[in-house]
């Protein structure tokens, strides 16, 4: 009886050894991408990143503010002013606004639709106006829904906006359906730049314009060494006391880092099939405006 029980423990140690050979060529096996200055498998990033932004949604708004000391604002409406609105034609304009969250980008774009379209008669829209954000968070969606009913209501409306969850390499969009596609401050999250950038290819229609809102590489090597000890140091501080989360806020600062400077980013924008690539800097390349157009 003695005998038979080692042999069993024997087996289940074994067995148990071999599952865990098992985990560990499979981890070191799995594709890794990076979450912040950390290395963790592809399949957890989402993950990862959705629990971000899950729990600095409710402070998001204000927050910026706080880091930016109001500057993100005076960032958005240029990028906003970059599309272009009235010039297209905003009377039947379809736009896609990706990893728009609470709304920033798109009630900007919502109220220069709301005046393009009273300047416009019925007669000359070829369709009705659509602007869609879409997130793949549904706790930042929520908070960009709360800010249409209280804040933006007639914009929301003349734009007819939707609220949509989905994810930036799979859009749920059927291909060419849209005029414009916005991304700010978002394709640094995603876990495969190029997947998004091929999705907002696809989803634009022939002579469509993309626009891309991102932080980039600091011209300037005085300011650049400012901005690293202001970032390393005082925004993840500012997390901890306004949002009580540092955690957060340090992978913010850290997957601004790691994001690719203004050419490199081009060249991806280019890669993807996208033409006429241009970037401008905004306040010293602190953030970029990366614009293409799909040609057919």
């Amino acid at each position: 009886m003695f005998a038979r029980s080692l042999a069993l423990t024997a087996r289940q140690n074994n067995a148990l050894l071999n599952h865990n050979h098992k985990l560990m060529r499979t981890r070191n096996l799995a594709k890794m991408t990076h979450f912040g200055y950390r290395s963790v498998p592809e399949e957890d990033k989402e993950r990862l990143v959705g629990h971000v932004f899950e729990s600095v949604s409710s402070q998001y708004d204000l927050m910026n503010d706080l880091m930016s000391a109001g500057v993100h604002r005076l960032w958005k409406d240029a990028f906003v002013h970059a599309i272009g609105v009235k010039e297209i034609g905003g009377s039947g304009l379809q736009v896609l606004d990706v990893a728009g969250g609470t709304g920033d980008i798109a009630f900007r774009i919502a109220k220069e639709m709301q005046k393009s379209t009273s300047a416009t008669s019925p007669a000359q829209a070829t369709e009705p106006p659509r602007l869609v954000v879409c997130d793949i968070n549904k706790a930042m969606l929520e908070q960009g829904r709360l800010r249409a009913e209280r804040e933006h209501k007639a914009a929301a409306q003349a734009a007819a906006m939707e609220w949509v969850t989905g994810d930036a390499e799979q859009l749920p969009f059927e291909d060419n359906a849209f005029d414009v596609y916005t991304i700010a401050f978002g394709i640094r999250n995603v876990t495969h730049i190029d997947r998004a950038l091929a999705e907002a290819r696809r989803v634009l229609r022939p002579g469509g314009r993309f626009l891309c809102l991102e932080f980039s590489q600091v011209t300037n090597p005085m300011l650049r060494a400012a901005y690293e000890r202001y970032s390393f140091e005082v925004i993840p501080k500012i997390g901890a006391a306004v949002a009580n989360d540092r955690a957060s806020y340090q992978y913010l600062v850290e997957s601004i880092r790691r994001f690719p400077d203004q050419e490199t980013f081009s060249q991806m924008i280019r890669d993807s099939g996208l033409r006429c690539v241009q970037h401008t800097n905004l306040t010293n390349g602190v953030v970029a405006i990366h614009s293409a157009v799909k040609l057919g």
